[in-house]
């Protein structure tokens, strides 16, 4: 058992989810959309355990739905029935969702954000400075899907945008090399932008065992609280 955060006072926490339509691809099992909300089912348990608050919102172009933190043992019940009810929809605004929720925490609070962050950038950044600004721990877990981080495909493949993207046939060899470089560079970018305004940036793979990745997590954190201590 690890505890997620050492504080001297009990803290909110805040679980954003990405429900846009391209969090349903998934090549397999599970889709992005899916392992997401494992992840934070997850983490709300171990938060409540824990004796602290914790809330969720499901977004996409907009927010879906919001849930203020509370500390019960009934916010179990009505997170899961949140996350089960949350259905892929259009366009995702992972930037706007991070105004809005900046705006609606009265008080310093840790925000967990889980999405596959396509869209731009820039518009992230400024997103995450305006969180942070109110000083709130900032976790973002970058969902991808391992064919979106491999592309492994061979032979002429045609390709289906699922927020309204055209088209595109190709041959997925011939375009491997240009493809590997800019993943590199988008996550980069997302990571130098987590970094610049103290974010955990945590990359999560969907082919990983949803236990290691949250493993892995807590762990990492668990090392973090004891060297800030030791400095103390």
């Amino acid at each position: 058992y690890v505890k997620l955060y050492d504080a001297e006072t009990n803290f909110d926490a805040y679980l954003l989810l990405d429900a846009s339509s391209s969090m349903r691809y998934g090549s397999g099992k599970h889709s992005k959309l899916e392992y997401a909300k494992f992840m934070a089912a997850s983490l709300a348990y171990l938060i409540i355990a824990q004796r602290d608050s914790v809330g969720l919102a499901v977004f996409d172009s907009r927010l879906r739905s919001f849930v203020p933190p509370r500390g019960t043992q009934g916010m179990i019940a009505t997170i899961e029935r949140k996350l089960q009810e949350a259905q892929p929809e259009p366009r995702s605004d992972v930037s706007g969702l991070l105004h809005e929720i900046a705006q609606r925490i009265k008080r310093r609070s840790f925000v967990m954000l889980f999405s596959d962050l396509f869209g731009s950038v820039d518009e992230l950044i400024k997103g995450l400075d305006h969180v942070a600004f109110g000083g709130h721990n900032i976790t973002v877990f970058h969902t991808l899907d391992p064919h979106e981080l491999e592309l492994p495909f061979s032979g002429t493949c045609r390709f289906v945008g699922l927020e309204g993207e055209p088209e595109i046939t190709t041959q997925p060899r011939r375009i491997h090399a240009a493809y590997m470089r800019e993943v590199a560079d988008f996550t980069t970018q997302v990571r130098r932008a987590c970094e610049r305004n103290h974010a955990d940036y945590v990359l999560v793979n969907t082919a990983r065992p949803l236990e290691v990745v949250l493993s892995e997590y807590l762990l990492n954190r668990s090392r973090l609280a004891g060297a800030a201590a030791r400095q103390e």
